[in-house]
């Protein structure tokens, strides 16, 4: 029999951090505990009020299942308990840690998937005035990072991109838009980020609303967020999207993860890993999939004014896998 807790914790973040949606100053998560004959499993979520969720909606879906889960319901179980979202992914990656403590064996080992000593990751940049975020691209520069993130939203797009790149003008950039953008001038858009060797845009219009991709040859790729979720998404990238971005709290866990990137790479499309404003107990469940990502975006606990323990070890563009 299993004994399982789960509960909700606030995490300040030392600087606020802005996309187009909106501004935060504090990370979310809930955290689920699974307790079974000595062993002891954990796992947590972000609850992301853009896809309908709140701490208390994912609090209620997850002792909806208490019975389930304690009764031995394992991780393919699960899968048709709960949707895919935060309150799956949270119970996802507690029981993917109690099987690894149980067997003995990390998780790289237990989903079969070769360890990297070192994750190199993307730094973001978050939204501000074309000055501000050419000084935070410098500082993240001068820290080591060698990948930024530029969040941006409808506004001062070439104001901001062309001071970020006189900035750093040798670093690598990869662009979100956060579903900001419309189709009009979207061509165009993508020709100046093309222009100023950005690598990748992410998510440019609307979830739902993104037909117009479709419509010119693209000089970039471009990555789905919003509009990719699960491996049923899959089907309606075609033709829009060349990337996935993808973000355990999205598919509902590491297990339903493991098999999108699987079933995008045979749509030939490359994949982006993720994350959202959280500690290092959420990046540790994401992390196989960094193997085999083409850019990897798991600065969220570095965000934070301080973080869970055993915390990861991040440098400015990279977590150190061989560090204790």
């Amino acid at each position: 029999m299993r004994t399982l807790r789960y509960y909700p914790e606030t995490w300040p973040l030392h600087t606020a951090f802005v996309i187009a949606r909106g501004s935060r100053n504090e990370a979310q998560v809930v955290v689920v505990e699974i307790e079974q004959q000595g062993w002891h499993g954990v796992g947590e979520c972000t609850p992301y009020p853009h896809y309908g969720e709140s701490v208390a909606s994912v609090i209620a879906q997850i002792a909806a299942v208490v019975p389930e889960i304690e009764r031995g319901a394992d991780r393919q179980a699960l899968q048709q308990l709960l949707p895919p979202g935060a309150a799956r992914n949270a119970l996802d990656s507690a029981l993917w840690s109690l099987e690894c403590a149980r067997q003995g064996e990390s998780l790289w080992q237990r989903t079969g998937i070769a360890p990297l000593p070192v994750v190199s990751m993307a730094q973001t940049v978050s939204l501000g005035s074309p000055e501000e975020m050419a000084g935070a691209a410098r500082a993240l520069q001068e820290c080591g990072a060698t990948l930024l993130k530029i969040k941006l939203d409808d506004h001062l797009i070439a104001e901001r991109l062309v001071a970020i790149r006189a900035a750093v003008p040798k670093l690598s950039l990869i662009v979100d838009a956060n579903e900001a953008w419309q189709p009009e001038g979207l061509a165009a858009r993508c020709q100046l980020l093309a222009d100023l060797g950005v690598l990748m845009l992410e998510q440019p219009l609307p979830a739902g609303k993104d037909s117009a991709l479709a419509h010119f040859i693209h000089p970039l790729p471009i990555c789905a967020d919003e509009s990719c979720h699960t491996v049923e998404d899959l089907p309606a990238l075609a033709g829009r999207y060349q990337m996935v971005n993808i973000k355990l709290d999205k598919t509902g866990g590491l297990t339903a993860a493991l098999a999108l990137a699987s079933a995008a790479r045979a749509q030939g499309l490359e994949v982006m890993l993720g994350c959202m404003l959280c500690t290092s107990r959420a990046i540790r469940a994401a992390l196989p999939l960094a193997a085999g990502a083409r850019f990897v975006d798991l600065d969220g606990p570095t965000w934070l004014a301080t973080d869970a323990e055993p915390r990861l070890t991040f440098h400015c563009g990279s977590i150190d896998l061989s560090a204790p």
